[in-house]
């Protein structure tokens, strides 16, 4: 299943609290629980001269989800992320997405030689999207974050501009 990609946009700001109301896991995304918070969210990953470059996963000309890269212009880098709205998780529309993205950030428009991601060891279908987006487990990281008092891993992946 495929969805069109396009930039995220300022009037995405309604559909980005909607989904960060959603479903609880989508706190670790950042702080959007508020309209004003939704748009100062949005605002700061539409910033053409601020480092992310941010896509509305659309689905009935709404955004159902994201993918963006922040991009460290000095080393050519970009760390990769991803999130979608509960209702239209499982149906591989972020997956198709994010590879699709990971393409664009990997060739010339994107300026990227090599994608970085992370996630926590309990959200194993993050780790699906990131193997078929093809990106490379690299490593544990032991401990890293801090969730409701206990300290949880997180497995890191890579995907080089060179990788096939």
């Amino acid at each position: 299943m495929t969805a069109p990609l396009r930039r995220l946009r300022q009037d995405d700001a309604p559909a980005v609290l909607a989904a960060f109301r959603s479903a609880p896991d989508m706190a670790r995304q950042g702080t959007v629980t508020t309209p004003a918070e939704a748009e100062a969210y949005v605002a700061r990953l539409c910033d053409p001269a601020g480092p992310h470059r941010a896509f509305a996963i659309d689905v009935d000309s709404a955004l159902a989800g994201l993918v963006a890269v922040t991009v460290d212009a000095e080393n050519r880098n970009g760390w990769f992320w991803y999130w979608m709205h509960a209702a239209h998780r499982g149906g591989g529309l972020v997956t198709t997405s994010a590879r699709a993205v990971a393409d664009w950030a990997l060739g010339e428009e994107g300026g990227c030689e090599r994608l970085e991601l992370g996630h926590r060891v309990n959200n194993p279908a993050s780790g699906a999207v990131a193997r078929a987006a093809g990106f490379v487990l690299e490593g544990r990281e032991r401990g890293k974050f801090l969730i409701a008092g206990e300290r949880i891993d997180v497995l890191t992946y890579g995907r080089l501009r060179s990788d096939p």
